[in-house]
Order: structure tokens, then sequence, then C-alpha cells
């Protein structure tokens, strides 16, 4: 090419519409903002946004959840076990989505003693398990 010359740019077929450009921007976002909520059906969706009861979520983890994970939570009921149980407490665990906590009830954990709880326990009562679980939550050292 010769100095000063202006490169040209060829683009085959035709120039895509701003409504076209705007639908395939949009089905992108759609598709990048649903894979939080991939894994999770309608159903899930509802009822974790009306949340659980604690209450019943409670009689439920004394009844299923308490043999591993112990009263308090902290795993040491089943400590015996490789890898032993999650301690429920932790910051780390408190932290997570509600709809990642509720997948790993339901699906349970591979390779642990962590089964999934899908067949025994109705989603509601899932959510419930989790609300009390939330109760669990340990405050940090100097906090009400």
């Amino acid at each position: 090419m010769a100095h000063g010359s202006q490169r040209v740019r060829v683009m085959r077929g035709k120039k895509m519409p701003i409504t076209g450009r705007m639908f395939v921007f949009c089905a992108l976002l759609a598709g990048v903002l649903g894979l939080g909520f991939s894994n999770l059906g309608v159903n899930e969706l509802v009822t974790a946004a009306k949340g659980g009861d604690p209450v019943s979520g409670r009689e439920i983890y004394v009844n299923t959840c308490i043999r591993c994970h112990g009263i308090d939570g902290k795993g040491t009921l089943g400590i015996k076990l490789v890898p032993p149980p999650t301690d429920l407490t932790a910051s780390d665990v408190q932290s997570r989505l509600d709809g990642t906590l509720f997948r790993r009830i339901h699906e349970g954990k591979p390779n642990t003693a962590m089964g999934a709880w899908k067949h025994s326990l109705s989603d509601e009562e899932i959510w419930d398990v989790l609300a009390y679980v939330r109760t669990l939550r340990v405050e940090a050292e100097g906090q009400p």
C-alpha cells in the first residue's frame, strides 16, 4: 500500500439492522444472566422468593441432618466420615446463595456421605431446612 492511502474493509453480506443487533445482544445477555439459575426450575425460584419456615426446618433437621451435622451444625457427629460433614455455621457456607445450598441438599455432594435428599424431602421441606440452617449462622466476634 502506498503511504497515505486508506485501508478499505470489505464486509460480505448485508449490514445487520439495529433491531437484529439488539436481538442478538439481548439473547446473549439473557443467556449469560440466566446461567446462575440454569439448574433451578420455576417452582424452586418461586419457593425461594417466599422463603422457608425455620420452625418446620428445625424439625426436619433434627430427624435427618443431625446424625452427621450435629445439633449445632458444626459437623462434629460425623467427624469420622471422609471427608467430614460440612460445618453449616461456617461463613463460607452461610455466604453461599440459597439456590446453591438448595441444590446441594437436593442433589447431594458427589464422593461424600452427603446424599441427595430429593427423593426423601419435598422441595418445600428442603427450603424449610435451609431456612433453619440460616439460623445457625455464627456472628463474628464483637458483632451482636
